[in-house]
């Protein structure tokens, strides 16, 4: 073992390490909020002049680990706010999982590659503002067997 190898040990298991934890999925949804009760939701559609939300993945999913990328999508020149993104879980009462999704939150989607939820359907409203203060919310269902 040379010296130079000593040195490159402990930058290889922190590679190691950190490919390990980006691989574990996100417990977006715990058992205990799915038991919850669902809330009662109208899904109204309207034309908006707001931001654009849109499921970029499958929402019928393995309920142990799927990929998760929602687009955001910018209008008229308006910019979509990163940190105005709000994800919620529509139960009785509402679970706010934003803080759970926060770091994925990119400029023009959210992206988690790797999810997990219990068995079930369940909806998620999504909401974001643009830098013109027009708001749009999105309601997405996801199938998880």
């Amino acid at each position: 073992m040379t010296k130079n190898s000593i040195y490159l040990f402990p930058v290889i298991l922190c590679g190691l390490l950190a490919s390990v934890v980006h691989a574990t999925p996100v417990a977006l949804i715990s058992p205990v909020e799915a038991q919850m009760p669902d809330a009662k939701v109208s899904i109204t559609r309207g034309i908006t002049r707001g931001p654009g939300i849109r499921v970029l993945s499958p929402t019928d999913v393995k309920a142990d680990s799927f990929a998760l990328k929602i687009g955001l999508e910018s209008r008229g020149g308006a910019k979509v706010d990163p940190k105005s993104v709000r994800v919620e879980y529509l139960k009785e009462p509402a679970v706010d999982l934003t803080p759970r999704i926060q770091t994925a939150v990119k400029p023009d989607q959210i992206d988690l590659p790797s999810v997990r939820v219990p068995r079930g359907v369940h909806l998620l409203r999504v909401t974001v503002t643009d830098s013109e203060g027009r708001v749009s919310s999105s309601v997405v269902r996801l199938n998880a067997d």
